[in-house]
C-alpha cells in the first residue's frame, strides 16, 4: 500500500526545497526526496547549491580574496600586518561548517513547515506515484496528487581528459583542495572555471585558463567581457582562448595537458587540473516507463513555459529544465510550479533573471546585451559611469570597472543593464527591479541615490544615456 501525499518533489535543492516548502505553505502535505550523499557517504539537502557550488565557493571566494587584500592591498590604507600566511587546512574547516549550517537549516525550515524530508533516490512511475529508495535499501511507494521534478545537474566530463579525483578533478574537487597546488590547469572560461581560478590565484598559484572558444565571456555584453579580460590577465590569470584540449598525460610529477591554438599544437604540465567546460541536466534513473515525460536530445526535461511536463500535475523545474543553470531561476521555478499546484496564479519572468559572476571585480547583468539590441533593429542610447570616478568605489581601494545602461530611444525603456566593478552582484537587484516594472531610464535618472555609495554608478550611467552625468564628462 503506497504513502499518500498532495505533492512530491524529487530533488531538495535551490529549485526543490523552496518547491516544497511553497507547497506547505499552501496547505498541501508534502514529501521532499534528496538523495545527494557527500564524500563520507552522509545524506544532505541543498543539491549541487549548497553542498559542492555556490555556497562553499563563495566562501572560499571570500577566504581568498582577504587574503589577497591583507598582502596587496592594507598597507596603503596604512595597515601594517606583518608576515601573512594562509592556513588551507581553517580556511576548508570554515567553508565545511558554513555548508553544515546550510545544509542543516533545511531540514529545520522542513520541520517548521511540515514538509516530510526522505532521504534516498526518488523515481517517478506511470500515474504520478513515486518509488524511494532509502538509503538502507528499502523501498517505499508513494502515490502524490502532483509531483515536481528537480533533480539538478551534474559536471560535464571531457573524454579526453577524464576525471580521476585527485590530479584531474571537477569543481567539487577543486573547492577541496587540501593545499594549494603550485600550477593549477583551469579548463574551461565559464562562471564557474573563472571563479574557481581566481580563489587559487589568490592563494598563489599559477593558473592558466584555457579555453575553446575564441570569445571570452560571450554571453556577457561585449564592453563588460573585454574589461573582465584584461583584469583576469592583470591579476596573473594566464588566459589562454582558443586553447582546444586534446589528451593529457598524467605522470607522479603532476597532468601534462595537450592543447591546440592557432599556433599549432601545444602542451602545459600542472599539479592539478580543473575540468569546468559546464554541466547537464541530472536524470539518472529519474523516470520509469510509461510516465509520459519527455527530454530533448540534450537531455533536459521538456516543459512548457510554466514549467508543466504535458503529464497533467508533473512539473520540472531548475537546472534539469530549459534555461539557464541559475539557483535563483530554479528557486522562482519551483515556487511557481508549487502555487500552481494548489489553483494560485505562478509565473517566471524570464526576461529579468540576472547573472553574477562572483570574481574580483564581480560581473554582473541583467536584461539585453548591446549586440542583442543592436541585432533587434531597434534605436537605443547607452550610458556608462566608470568606477574609477565614484568616490565610495576610490575609498574602498575597487575602482576598475563600469556601470552601463542601455535604453530604447523611442521609449527610453530600460533594456539591460551592465555591471563589471565593486558589489556588482548586489547592484544588479536595483536594475532587475527596474526592468520588472518596466522603468525608464529617466525613471532612473530621477531616483535619489545616497552618497557616497556605488549604487550612483547606476545613476550617473543612465544620466549619461541622454549626455547629462554630473560627475564624469558627457562623451
Amino acid at each position: 500500500m503506497s504513502e499518500q501525499f498532495d505533492v512530491v518533489v524529487i530533488g531538495g535543492g535551490p529549485a526543490g526545497y523552496p518547491a516544497a516548502i511553497r507547497a506547505a505553505q499552501n496547505g498541501l502535505s508534502v514529501a521532499c526526496i534528496d538523495g545527494w550523499q557527500n564524500r563520507d557517504g552522509s545524506y544532505a539537502f541543498g543539491g549541487t547549491c549548497l553542498n559542492a557550488g555556490c555556497i562553499p565557493s563563495k566562501a572560499l571566494l571570500e577566504s581568498s580574496e582577504l587574503y589577497h587584500r591583507a598582502r596587496s592591498e592594507f598597507a596603503v590604507h596604512g595597515i601594517s600586518t606583518g608576515d601573512v600566511a594562509m592556513d588551507v587546512a581553517q580556511m576548508q574547516a570554515r567553508k565545511n561548517n558554513i555548508v553544515k549550517a546550510s545544509t542543516q537549516g533545511i531540514l529545520g525550515l522542513f520541520k517548521a513547515a511540515k514538509v516530510t524530508p526522505l532521504q534516498g533516490h526518488g523515481r517517478l512511475l506511470s500515474g504520478k506515484r513515486v518509488e524511494f529508495t532509502a538509503a538502507d535499501g528499502t523501498v517505499r511507494l508513494l502515490s502524490a496528487g502532483s509531483v515536481i521534478l528537480a533533480s539538478g545537474s551534474t559536471p560535464m566530463a571531457l573524454p579526453s581528459v577524464p576525471f580521476d579525483g585527485v590530479q584531474v578533478v571537477d569543481s567539487w574537487g577543486a573547492l577541496d583542495f587540501a593545499a594549494v597546488p603550485q600550477r593549477v590547469g583551469v579548463i574551461g572560461a565559464g562562471v564557474i572555471g573563472l571563479e574557481l581560478g581566481s580563489v587559487w590565484r589568490r592563494l598563489g598559484a599559477q593558473v592558466t585558463v584555457l579555453e575553446a572558444m575564441e570569445t571570452f565571456l560571450p554571453m556577457a555584453d561585449e564592453a563588460v567581457a573585454k574589461e573582465a579580460l584584461k583584469q583576469f590577465k592583470k591579476q596573473g590569470l594566464n588566459m589562454r582562448l582558443g586553447a582546444k584540449v586534446t589528451g593529457a598525460t598524467r605522470a607522479p610529477s603532476g597532468v601534462t595537458v595537450q592543447y591546440t591554438e592557432a599556433t599549432g599544437a601545444q602542451s602545459a604540465e600542472f599539479d592539478r587540473v580543473v575540468v569546468a567546460i559546464g554541466r547537464r541536466p541530472y536524470t539518472a534513473d529519474l523516470l520509469g516507463e510509461d510516465t509520459g515525460v519527455t527530454r530533448d536530445a540534450r537531455g533536459f526535461i521538456v516543459v512548457d513555459d510554466h514549467c508543466g511536463t504535458g503529464v497533467e500535475g508533473v512539473y520540472a523545474v531548475g537546472d534539469c529544465v530549459r534555461g539557464p543553470m541559475l539557483a535563483h531561476k530554479g528557486k522562482e521555478e519551483g515556487v511557481m510550479a508549487a502555487d500552481r499546484i494548489a489553483g494560485r496564479w505562478g509565473h517566471v519572468n524570464y526576461a529579468t533573471i540576472p547573472s553574477v559572476i562572483y570574481t574580483a571585480p564581480e560581473i554582473a547583468w541583467v536584461g539585453l546585451t548591446e549586440a542583442q539590441v543592436k541585432a533587434s533593429g531597434r534605436d537605443y542610447k547607452v550610458g556608462s559611469f566608470p568606477f574609477l570616478a565614484s568616490g565610495r568605489a576610490r575609498a574602498m581601494e575597487a575602482a576598475n570597472g563600469f556601470a552601463k545602461v542601455i535604453a530604447a530611444v523611442d521609449d527610453d525603456s530600460l533594456l539591460g543593464v551592465h555591471v563589471i566593478g565593486p558589489m556588482a552582484g548586489e547592484l544588479i537587484g536595483e536594475a532587475v527591479l527596474a526592468l520588472e516594472y518596466s522603468a525608464t531610464a529617466e525613471d532612473l535618472q530621477r531616483t535619489i541615490h545616497a552618497h557616497p555609495t556605488l549604487s550612483e554608478a547606476l545613476h550617473e550611467a543612465a544620466l549619461a544615456a541622454d549626455k547629462r552625468a554630473i560627475d564624469y564628462p558627457n562623451r
